[in-house]
């Protein structure tokens, strides 16, 4: 956010006379938000991941244990499918994070 507030496009529409909170609210902060979306992308799928292992850890029943038994247990169905939702998940985090691009940078338009 500090390094948007110095860039080149803010200090232009400083100079046309526009209020400082519009440049921080239109121009720097939905710049600044870009960044934000692309990590917060993968974090959907890597709740899962997170939860193998703090299930197993804590012994914890769950969706993290089930798969680390499923795997112990040569469980190929189970494994599979757990891949699948570890995949959809991934899809759905890339799908909202393509979707909030086109919503904080009027540039993004999908035709």
């Amino acid at each position: 956010m500090l390094e948007n507030l110095l860039a080149d496009y803010a200090r232009t529409a400083r100079a046309k006379g526009v209020s400082e909170r519009d440049v921080l609210w239109r121009h720097v902060f939905r710049n600044s938000l870009l960044p934000l979306i692309t990590v917060a992308a993968s974090l959907l799928p890597g709740l899962l991941g997170g939860s193998v292992i703090v299930e197993s850890i804590f012994s914890i029943e769950g969706m993290g244990k089930l798969a680390v038994e499923a795997v112990k247990g040569r469980d190929r169905e189970l494994v599979l499918s757990i891949t699948l939702i570890s995949g959809l998940l991934t899809l759905a985090g890339y799908l909202l994070a393509d979707l909030c691009y086109a919503i904080a940078d009027p540039r993004v338009s999908y035709d």
